[in-house]
């Protein structure tokens, strides 16, 4: 599954208009939760790609979703993301950045709030039946409901939560000024639909808007890429850092990490430097690596597997 993201903001923010620029969907629809998808721009996967002379090129993929409003219902809709867009208002001068962020987080709590209650209100009615792990349950949640209560979020709850909570508070939140001093979404979505060359002479070769959310996405999330790379095309994939070849296979198909082999790794930079894989073997730079391989950070991945 494809790495995903939702954006949140006041109203006149701007978050849709940056939904607009990432994921290049023309005109979203207002009202409704908006859905698309973007690419993350990694200026080494084109390097990788050329030394393989690859028909097709396929950059990592990042879920955008957009919801309209900040209400708990809607802000529930998030819960699965790995991260959340802060959208905030600093072009129009009517607006405090840091008052709307507050604003903003506290939406986080009380939807996290509504969300435990429910929980709480449902497991009450189940452990009526006397089982000791739901009375157990019951007790936790009636704790992280106090804490959310006294106005604290759950990213500085002190242990494990109750399993199966999906709270908006945990999330690695990235903060997008919408105006000077940050991003000007409008002019981001205007250049999204030109050609790639265009936007980029316009940029002066800045990767723009995505290119620095994608940045702080994977900083915020510990995030690396590794590619795959061969005749048919070439592809970056987004994995969290410390996971190993065996879930890099995952990433890729499901079917190649049951089959799982072994994994063939090359560097990137050894990889474009030496121009050829049969060059790259050749000066003894490429490695075979078991399942328990922790991938690094621009690492080529041949995964051998039989199914």
């Amino acid at each position: 599954m494809a790495l995903s993201v939702g954006i949140v903001g006041l109203p006149n923010s701007g978050k849709t208009t940056l939904f607009k620029a990432l994921t290049r969907t023309g005109v979203p629809v207002p009202g409704r939760e908006n859905v698309g998808m973007a690419t993350i721009p990694d200026e080494r996967l084109e390097q990788v790609a050329a030394v393989e002379n690859a028909k097709k090129i396929t950059p990592a993929a990042l879920r955008v979703v957009d919801v309209p409003g900040t209400g708990a219902e809607l802000l529930g809709n998030l819960r699965q993301v790995d991260a959340l867009l802060v959208v905030l208002d600093a072009w129009s001068g009517t607006r405090n950045a840091d008052d709307d962020l507050v604003t903003l987080q506290l939406e986080l709590l009380i939807a996290d709030r509504d969300h435990v209650e429910r929980r709480l209100e449902r497991v009450r009615k189940q452990a009526k039946s006397g089982d000791p792990q739901l009375r157990d349950e019951v007790g936790q949640l009636e704790v992280v409901l106090a804490h959310l209560e006294a106005e604290r979020p759950l990213s500085e709850w002190p242990s494990d939560l109750p399993p199966g909570l999906e709270p908006l508070t945990t999330k690695p939140q990235i903060v997008v000024l919408n105006g000077p001093g940050g991003l000007d979404a409008k002019l981001e979505a205007e250049l999204a639909e030109l050609p790639d060359d265009e936007a980029a002479a316009f940029r002066e070769g800045s990767a723009g808007a995505l290119g620095e959310i994608a940045r702080r996405l994977y900083e915020a999330v510990d995030l690396i890429s590794f590619f795959t790379a061969a005749e048919n095309e070439a592809r970056a994939w987004p994995l969290r850092s410390g996971q190993t070849a065996l879930e890099a296979a995952g990433t890729i198909h499901t079917d190649i990490a049951r089959g799982f082999i072994r994994c063939e790794v090359i560097r990137w930079t050894d990889f474009v430097e030496a121009g050829s894989r049969s060059e790259v073997v050749r000066r003894g730079e490429q490695r075979l690596e078991g399942k328990t391989y922790v991938v690094e950070d621009g690492d080529v991945l041949n995964i051998r597997f039989n199914v």
